[in-house]
Order: structure tokens, then sequence, then C-alpha cells
């Protein structure tokens, strides 16, 4: 039904509107006393079998939802009321800003991908942390980048503001130097500039959680080279990191069904979805090789089916997440997968997915 209403209605307003309409209603049907209790009843991962383990929290499913969708931490508890095991908010800022001018996000439908170029538009990390404090018992990632008007020596003291702000309150912090959007933001990936970062973001994340330690990953593109993907890895060892995104959102247009001249048409943004599978994976598995099994990996970027999900659990990832599947999926794809993942390991002889990634350890 939801390819159906997609298909004649939702393909036809514009991207950005209709994610604020969808993200209204399911904030409106999971408030509703009975039917929001039923809902979360019914969707939530049943299967002890998808039960994952990882930063030292027991995770009810591997699936999760990418930063992107929930900017500004409004929905945390309904997001993950649809089945996902983990929710990420964000990209934050140090600072509240409007991000692009619209539009600023687009559909390839031919392709299942999607073109954004959001800029970050948020109402800031200290807006997302007083909304945290008052959430239920989902699992919450904080994922956050550089305001915009910072300049890049700038850079780390903006990153430290947002780590103070939400870092109490979220069970994993992600920084994120990979988004095409920000102008400059993608030079931070270079070790020289990401070590110092880091090293910033970890001393700030301790401080201000004195009584627990918060986990720390960092997001990285698709279009890094092998080695630099290797001289990420060994810094985030080097520097006691606890995992890696693999990946944001790419600059490339190859490959793509859409024509040419309607993706020239749309101009700059990072390109998500379907067309990123192929790269997502081959970083992921890079970096699983480089790592051994030392940090938590985890994938994006391209998953749309249990298929998908079992594959870049073979390959070393401990959790995955979701974006643009879930734009084109609707809302009933967490469940489905979760579905579908549980009866692909009972077909494959495999007990669960920690029996599965202890056999790929």
């Amino acid at each position: 039904m939801y390819g159906l209403l997609f298909n004649l209605v939702l393909r036809r307003l514009p991207a950005e509107s209709v994610h604020h309409i969808a993200f209204g209603v399911l904030r409106l049907l999971m408030a509703l006393p009975v039917l929001g209790w039923c809902l979360k009843r019914l969707l939530r991962p049943a299967a002890d079998s998808l039960r994952v383990k990882a930063f030292g929290l027991d995770f009810p499913s591997p699936i999760g939802l990418a930063a992107g969708f929930d900017k500004n931490a409004i929905a945390s508890d309904a997001l993950a009321g649809l089945g996902f095991g983990f929710i990420e908010v964000g990209t934050l800022t140090g600072e509240p800003q409007p991000g692009n001018p619209q539009p600023r996000l687009f559909r390839l439908p031919a392709d299942r991908a999607l073109i954004n170029r959001m800029g970050f538009n948020n109402e800031g990390a200290a807006a997302a942390a007083s909304r945290l404090s008052r959430r239920g018992s989902a699992i919450v990632g904080g994922n956050i980048g550089k305001t915009k008007v910072v300049p890049e020596e700038e850079a780390i003291a903006d990153y430290i503001k947002s780590t103070r702000a939400l870092g109490p309150f979220v069970d994993y912090l992600v920084v994120n130097v990979s988004s095409p959007n920000t102008p400059g933001l993608r030079n931070l990936q270079a070790v020289e500039k990401l070590t110092p970062l880091l090293k910033g973001v970890r001393q700030a994340l301790d401080e201000s959680c004195p009584h627990k330690r918060v986990p720390l990953l960092v997001k990285i593109a698709p279009d890094l080279q092998d080695d630099d993907v290797d001289a990420v890895a060994d810094m985030a060892m080097a520097l006691g990191l606890d995992g890696i995104i693999a990946t944001n959102t790419t600059i490339s247009r190859d490959g793509l069904r859409t024509p040419r001249s309607e993706v020239d048409a749309i101009g700059a943004g990072g390109l998500s979805g379907a067309p990123l599978k192929g790269r997502a994976l081959q970083v992921l598995r890079r970096l699983s090789a480089r790592t051994q099994g030392k940090l938590v990996l985890v994938a994006a970027g391209g998953i749309e089916t249990a298929d998908d999900v079992y594959e870049r659990l073979k390959a070393g990832a401990t959790l995955v997440q979701l974006y643009t599947g879930f734009i084109y999926g609707g809302p009933l794809l967490p469940w489905r997968l979760n579905r579908d993942l549980a009866a692909k390991l009972s077909r494959e002889g495999v007990r669960s997915v920690l029996a599965l990634q202890s056999l790929d350890a």
C-alpha cells in the first residue's frame, strides 16, 4: 500500500514537505495512548535471534535509523516504536542554523536514491539535548557536525560545544566529518586534522560524563581513497575510538539510471541509496580487514532488504543503518527487515546475529 501511495501521491510532492508531513503523522499516531502502545507492541523486534551486543548495550535488533531523519531529536521513541533497534539523531551543530536554501532534497526514483544538500539544518545541540533529557528507553546516538559559519581553524571548539551539550544524554556519539554539504567539512577527514579533533571530543566527552563512558565513533565518506580508509582505521584504533560508520553520502554520480540532464539540473549534494551499495560494502570490507574486530563497524549506504543486512553483517558490521531505504520502503520497512532477517538466519542455519558475527570474527 505504501508503494502505491508513494507512486500516486507522495512522489509528486516536494520531498522535504513529504518528510515533514510523514514525520508529523508518525509522531501523532505513536503519541495516541492505545494505538501507539499497540503499534509499538506489534512492530517491535520480537525475535531473540536479532539481539546484538555493542558498546556495552543490548540492541533488540542490529537495524537502526541513520542520522538525517530526526535532525532535532524530536521523536526518537516514536521512531524506535516502528521496530528500529536504535536511532541516531542529528546531525547537530554547536549553533542553530537554517541549512541551505530550498529546494535541497531531491528524489531519483529510477535509482531508488536521493540527493540532498540540506546543510545541517537544525536547532542546535543544546535544544536537542533538552529533548533527549526526557527521552524513553530507546537506544539513541547523537551525530555532530561543524556549524557552517565557523571557520575550519575553530572547528574543534565547535564540535566540543556540541559534545558537552549532548554527551550526558546519548548512548553513543558520532563525529561527522563526511557530509559534502558544509564547505570544508570533508577536509577534516585528513588524519592530521581528524586526530586532534577526535582527541578534543573524547576529552570533552569524558569531562561532561564523569560517571559513564560514552562510546565515540567517526563517520566517513565513501569517496575516500583506499589508503585514506586504512589511515582512518589505523588512527581510530590508535586513539581508542569505539567504532566507525561506513559510509555517508557520495558526491559521485556514476552509473545512475536517471538521465544525466536531470541529475545535472539538481546540482550539488550528497547521493544516497541503492547506487551507493557497492562502494559502501567495499569500504566496510576494507575496514573489517584492517581493524580485525577491534572496532564496532556500523554499515550504511544502500541497505534496502534483509539480504543487504545479512551481507553487511557477514562483511564485518555489528550494526546497520537505514535512511534512503526507509524513505522508499515506508514506515513498515524496519518491521519487515526484522522479520525477514530472522527468517534468513533460520534458512542459513545460523542461530542468531551474534552467532553470525562470531562465525566471521
